[in-house]
């Protein structure tokens, strides 16, 4: 068991629990991401360990970024591709992954929830890419993980509507596995670790291994293209009224400029 800032790990079995603990709404950050990041190294190192459980404390599962906060947010995104680099380590990692959506996944805080293998969620829960509400490009390696889970038109529903999906849709359209009541989703996903990790270990890894080849890398390119347009559309005058009107709880007027 280890606890760093931001994120609680336990081990029970073969099974270990992250929990990110930034109630109620778990904005994400490079620190966030790379402490996950971090903890999967170790749990790759670990040969007891041979599936993971990835939950959050408090109302949503991962707001995303907090944009409230706009400049540290693009200080922490420009240079060097920080938050990029250590969002490609987590789909770099060896063993499964279950999502215990429980709330909001939103923005970057969807595309952690897509780095899991699977996500078991709730009728409560909702899911949604909303960067053009926000003036903005999709990140986190969502233009390539999100097609490839539930299909390109689906992903473009999400990406050019920003919409929110509930959990039954979710279910629906293949980017959860399970919706169970919101006060059973994360047994629901220990028991899904649980039924992986009786499984043969090597065995596990290999299969993974091919069934997730060059996906990291995929990411990694895709990212980086995310990059370069969210650079060039932060200084954008749509950008800061996309980001206004969401704080205000407005439609944007947008100028296309």
């Amino acid at each position: 068991m280890s606890t760093q800032r931001d994120i609680h790990v336990e081990a029970n079995g073969h099974v270990t629990t992250i929990e990110i603990r930034r109630p109620p709404l778990n904005f994400f950050d490079v620190v966030l991401i790379k402490d996950i990041a971090d903890a999967l190294d170790a749990i790759d190192a670990d040969a007891n360990c041979r599936a993971v459980v990835l939950a959050a404390q408090g109302k949503a599962f991962c707001a995303g970024a907090d944009f409230s906060n706009a400049p540290a947010t693009a200080n922490r995104t420009r240079g060097g591709n920080e938050l990029y680099v250590e969002a490609v380590r987590i789909y770099r990692n060896r063993k499964p992954i279950v999502a215990a959506v429980q709330g909001a996944a939103i923005g970057g805080g969807l595309g952690l929830a897509i780095s899991a293998d699977f996500r078991v969620t709730c009728p409560e829960a909702r899911f949604a890419a909303n960067f053009t509400k926000l003036g903005f490009h999709p990140g986190f390696g969502l233009t390539t993980a999100l097609p490839e889970l539930i299909g390109k038109n689906n992903a473009e529903l999400m990406f050019y509507t920003s919409r929110r999906v509930t959990g039954e849709d979710a279910l629906r359209m293949g980017l959860a596995n399970l919706c169970v009541p919101q006060d059973q989703v994360r047994d629901e996903a220990m028991k899904l670790a649980s039924e992986i990790a009786e499984c043969s270990p090597l065995g596990l890894l290999s299969t993974r291994a091919t069934m997730r080849a060059g996906l990291a890398d995929r990411i990694a390119a895709a990212t980086d293209h995310e990059l370069q347009e969210q650079n060039r559309l932060r200084d954008t005058e749509d950008f800061k009224e996309g980001v206004k009107a969401t704080a205000e709880r407005r439609v944007a007027n947008f100028k296309g400029r």
